[in-house]
């Protein structure tokens, strides 16, 4: 069974959950709003059949929490043309 170890980190579900409603990115927000649907018992392709993700991804998602925290969920552009605009 798929476990979320937020206690590793001294977090917990709910800890998570508003975590997840204040990421400044919708992609940081749906990986840790992922995190806590497998912690409340939803399956990983439970969740990735609501989020349009494969199972694999969600599971990805939990393994990376479990072994390096939720830091490495937050997103990060890692590429790609700079914008041609920059809003001030």
């Amino acid at each position: 069974m798929l476990r979320v170890d937020y206690g590793r980190w001294a977090q917990t579900a709910q800890m998570l959950r508003e975590q997840a409603l204040t990421a400044t990115h919708p992609r940081s927000r749906e990986r840790l709003m992922a995190l806590y649907e497998i912690s409340q018992g939803k399956s990983a392709p439970k969740v990735g059949q609501e989020t349009k993700r494969h199972p694999q991804t969600i599971m990805g998602w939990v393994h990376q929490y479990n072994t390096e925290g939720s830091g490495r969920l937050v997103y990060q552009h890692s590429g790609g043309h700079p914008p041609l605009y920059r809003s001030k």
